[in-house]
């Protein structure tokens, strides 16, 4: 079994100047071809289970698929609870078996946010788990707007709460469908000033792929979240193989047509944020 903490991955992407994906999983379909993807780049892989993910798979089930996909690969895994909103959410993914759990507390003011995150992150270090958190609200496409990272906060976040990867609201957004959006280089630089925790871009869909492997390669960013673009292809991907045979109902002949476009994606998004030329084990 290859299964990772968030630690586990950050800390060598870090001190070796790449990003890890951290892929946001809906479905058996998607996470077994991100696996194989991040298996043919020799590149480890962070499988996400998100609210609308788990609205549609209970935490348990989840832990025992993402544990199983990591037993069928030979590079690092991590498990990771993506936008926990409580508590109890945390306490049971880490009960299910996974290995990293994001408390998301950025909407609380900052007080409150760290004493909530900071008592996520150390229920999950005594269990042997990752804790990520988010300070600077992340907002939506068409939705919420961002709240810009503070710097002084953020050092400040960081180093009461002890969590193993910050995200940051830096020009970022969830759910963008291009990529012209860009980050705020210069509020990248000032938090990289201030901290010395791995630096985590949720949104990672809105940022154009040419910043995402300038800032892997060359900040301390060492994770995007990508679930949009590949989620794109997905669809896509379904309504070709619908199209394609209008007296098709079987799921998994429908569904066994859309695995190879969503590793092909994964794989280019992976491989823009790994290490230069190569392997990552």
């Amino acid at each position: 079994m290859t299964l990772a903490t968030l630690r586990d991955v950050l800390q060598p992407a870090l001190a070796g100047g790449y990003a890890v994906g951290g892929l946001v999983c809906l479905g058996w379909e998607d996470m077994r071809a991100y696996v194989r993807a991040a298996e043919a780049e020799g590149l480890p892989v962070i499988l996400q289970a998100g609210p609308s993910c788990r609205k549609h798979t209970p935490l348990p089930v989840l832990g025992a698929m993402f544990r199983a996909l990591a037993d069928s690969v030979s590079v690092p895994v991590v498990a990771h609870l993506d936008h926990g909103y409580t508590a109890e959410e945390c306490r049971i993914a880490i009960d299910s078996g996974f290995t990293s759990v994001m408390f998301d507390g950025s909407r609380t003011p900052l007080a409150q946010n760290i004493e909530d995150t900071g008592r996520i992150a150390e229920i999950a270090h005594v269990a042997g788990v990752s804790c990520e958190g988010e300070i600077g609200f992340v907002g939506y496409s068409e939705g919420e707007s961002s709240r810009g990272t503070d710097p002084d906060e953020a050092a400040a976040f960081a180093a009461a709460t002890g969590v193993d990867a910050m995200a940051i609201s830096v020009g970022n957004v969830h759910l963008q469908q291009n990529h012209e959006g860009g980050l705020d280089e210069d509020r990248i630089r000032a938090i990289e000033a201030v901290t010395t925790v791995p630096l985590v871009i949720h949104g990672g869909s809105g940022v154009p792929i040419a910043q995402r492997r300038a800032l892997a390669h060359g900040s301390r960013i060492c994770k995007f979240n990508i679930g949009t673009e590949l989620r794109m292809v997905f669809g896509a991907a379904l309504r070709e193989a619908l199209a394609s045979d209008p007296q098709v109902f079987d799921r998994v002949a429908i569904l066994s047509q859309v695995e190879a476009p969503i590793e092909a994606a994964a794989r280019a998004a992976l491989r823009a944020i790994g290490p230069e030329g190569g392997v990552a084990r």
